[in-house]
């Protein structure tokens, strides 16, 4: 009961904030007016502009407020309802004899009121009421979304980012060896392929450097999309593209996703509705008791005489063409259709929590080994430019232990990048913001 209420809890504070944000940041708000330009963004810097200015949080809030009016539609059955009439009418008469017309004058108050229906606007207004919390949570499954989204893009901009210092430190790395090769070809120890092939090495540094420049704009563009700021000035990121080891087991995430996650328990709630919505069809075979009154002054001239009536209404359904037996199978069919659903998402949890855990261990794994890797290959490029410098190596060598090196960093960046995207699907699988 305590965390049923916690959670209830944190879902409506989660609810409110968003409304803040919409009431205070106009959603037509220009993305320089949200980023400040050089602005150093973290990651939740980029996930609270992303809960402000996505579409899809607009769409998912305007959900809400249309559930929000049904229940008042669904509630308007217990009030009376009040009408108000008027008119004119003019008729004339003929006969063989004469002709005459006549002016009528009207006008007149009704009222009609439910006095009882075997509980069906009560079940309208707990079906209504289930559809509002189902789109509150529907809400909150859109946002773990979009954070999810964004971390993904901001990891991505973080790893491109580093991919392109490895690029860097070969094209450094490469001009020193074409310098080094020159001075060895100008005193005549080296021949004239160790300088070429050190200008091709060179070139190709280069190229894999503007290849790693256009993917960090790339990414850059799918971070600024994930936050709905496709038009965003320039900025920065904080790295954080560290290790930092997630502790955690299969059981308790697995428990965790059941008890968090939003669509589930949309889900959950949506089925509910269902079921009332089979008790109200079948509420269609039973009468219905209502009572009435009205006022009204009727007359061909002023003033007008006066009239009232007050009577009850009983409506005994007799027959309808059999529109409410398929009514009845119609709501039962929607419910078998979200039992359904639910087993199909609860396989669907499993699934994706196993995967995410499993891919988590992996990546954790490979980090190590990949950083270990890094360590000799920056070795063996040492002791590769120091044999060349020497006299006793040859160029092949060192581009081989340089690529080695680049491709040693870049493989270390992967592991970090994938940790920390796994662990962000990880996240979103069990319903942690």
């Amino acid at each position: 009961m305590r965390v049923l209420l916690d959670r209830q809890l944190s879902s409506r504070i989660f609810y409110l904030v968003l409304l803040v944000f919409f009431l205070f940041v106009p959603f037509n708000a220009g993305a320089d007016e949200i980023i400040k330009k050089d602005e150093a963004l973290k990651l939740d810097r980029c996930v609270e502009i992303a809960l402000k200015k996505q579409p899809n949080i607009i769409a998912a809030m305007n959900t809400v407020s249309i559930n929000q009016s049904r229940v008042g539609q669904a509630k308007a059955n217990y009030y009376p309802q009040i009408d108000l009439s008027s008119g004119y009418s003019k008729s004339s008469h003929f006969s063989s004899a004469s002709s005459r017309s006549s002016d009528e004058y009207s006008s007149g108050v009704g009222l009609k009121q439910n006095i009882y229906d075997f509980g069906k606007t009560t079940t309208r207004v707990e079906i209504q009421r289930l559809n509002l919390n189902s789109s509150r949570l529907d809400l909150e499954n859109v946002s773990d979304q979009i954070v999810f989204n964004v971390k993904q893009a901001y990891y991505g901009v973080l790893q491109a980012e580093r991919n392109r210092d490895v690029a860097e430190e070969a094209v450094r790395q490469f001009k020193k060896h074409l310098e080094q090769a020159k001075g060895f070809y100008e005193v005549g120890t080296k021949p004239k392929f160790d300088v070429t092939k050190a200008e091709v090495d060179l070139s190709n540094a280069k190229l894999n450097l503007i290849k790693a420049e256009n993917t960090i704009r790339v990414t850059r563009v799918i971070l600024s999309n994930a936050m709905g700021v496709p038009d965003a000035t320039e900025y920065s990121l904080v790295d954080n593209l560290t290790f930092v080891r997630y502790d955690v087991t299969l059981e308790d995430m697995l428990k965790m996703a059941y008890r968090q996650r939003a669509d589930l328990r949309s889900i959950l709630i949506k089925k509910k509705a269902a079921e009332a919505s089979v008790q109200i069809s079948k509420k269609d075979y039973y009468p219905t008791l209502s009572g009435n009154a009205a006022y009204s002054r009727v007359g061909e001239r002023f003033p007008l005489e006066d009239g009232w009536n007050v009577g009850m209404t009983i409506t005994f359904p007799v027959f309808s063409g059999f529109s409410t037996g398929y009514q009845v199978e119609e709501a039962t069919a929607n419910l078998n259709v979200l039992k359904a659903n639910e087993e199909a998402l609860r396989q669907g949890i499993v699934l994706e929590v196993q995967q995410a855990y499993l891919n988590l261990k992996d990546a954790e794994e490979r980090i190590p080994t990949a950083e270990l890797t890094v360590k000799q290959a920056e070795e063996n490029l040492e002791m590769a430019n120091g044999r060349y410098a020497a006299g006793v190596g040859n160029p092949i060598e060192v581009t081989d232990a340089e690529v080695s090196l680049s491709n040693a960093k870049t493989a270390y960046i992967q592991s970090l990048y994938d940790y920390k995207a796994t662990r962000a699907s990880l996240e979103k699988a069990v319903g942690i913001r």
